[in-house]
């Protein structure tokens, strides 16, 4: 199996910075196998919604919202996904999901951390 743990949640104002991080661990096989890692946000009563991805080469793909705010970067081989967040908005209050697409189909997620930004 496969386990992803996020960290760098928190309170923040309106135009501030917040950096998430995501660590992959598990089977060395299973992590490896490991091709998309993203970034979905879910607020309670709305649906799941993709913010970011990044594939294993480094090609990115960004949520209309928060395109020019947000970057997703890669470390592999320290199996790490970043989101660097500027200039955040109350709208992007929400928990934040690290997950992991693998080779053969299977996906991953982390349990989620909070992103609360004031007004």
């Amino acid at each position: 199996q496969v386990q992803l743990v996020e960290s760098g949640g928190g309170l923040v104002q309106a135009g501030g910075s917040l950096r998430l991080s995501c660590a992959a661990s598990g089977v060395t096989y299973r992590v490896n196998a490991i091709n998309v890692m993203a970034w979905y946000r879910q607020d309670p009563g709305k649906a799941r919604e993709l913010v970011a991805s990044i594939i294993s080469g480094g090609n990115t793909n960004y949520a209309d919202s928060v395109k020019g705010r947000f970057t997703i970067s890669r470390d592999n081989p320290k199996n790490t996904v970043y989101l660097q967040m500027n200039n955040l908005k109350p709208e992007d209050t929400a928990v934040y999901y690290c997950a992991a697409d693998a080779l053969g189909g299977m996906k991953y997620w982390g349990k989620g951390t909070t992103v609360t930004v004031s007004s």
